[in-house]
């Protein structure tokens, strides 16, 4: 896991959030700087390529596992795919996910933060979702970015890094 020294600031753009609530779903717009300043947290802001596949159902439920502890170091986690909403539900009712999801069918996030890199599948080059994740204090200043990590024990190794800061 890199850490790099970019900085990209969290958009000014309303967002399409899916998250559980003891009523079944919430399918909400926000902005994200309002969000995490609703909330006073900081904002883990984690991108991946498409929902109830191994790698990110398996990056998803590490971070649904963990998140109770991001929250008592000050974070919020959110998913972000170019999935839409009615698959973040399925892929959260599936996985039992407790972190919400971020559905960027426009694509227009993740341009914002650069994740759509040129891949190689199956010996042919296509457009896919890098899997990042991007750090935010709750003022919405981004402390670290991790650009092209790996699904398995990403979350864990983000919980260590982030407990030294």
């Amino acid at each position: 896991m890199n850490n790099s020294q970019e900085s990209i600031a969290l958009p000014d753009f309303a967002v399409r959030l899916v998250h559980r609530s003891d009523e079944g779903f919430i399918n909400e717009e926000i902005e994200l700087k309002k969000y995490i300043s609703s909330c006073g947290l900081g904002l883990i802001l984690y991108f991946y390529p498409k929902d109830n596949t191994q790698g990110c159902s398996v990056q998803a439920s590490d971070f649904t596992a963990l998140s109770d502890e991001f929250a008592k170091l000050g974070y919020v986690v959110l998913g972000v795919s170019c999935d839409g909403v009615r698959s973040h539900q399925n892929f959260i009712t599936k996985k039992e996910l407790l972190i919400g999801l971020v559905s960027d069918a426009d694509e227009k996030l993740c341009q914002h933060f650069e994740v759509i890199k040129e891949k190689m599948m199956y010996g042919k080059t296509h457009l896919g979702v890098v899997r990042s994740t991007f750090v935010f204090d709750k003022t919405g200043n981004m402390l670290a970015s991790f650009r092209n990590v790996k699904a398995k024990e990403h979350a864990r190794t983000l919980l260590n890094f982030l407990k030294t800061l």
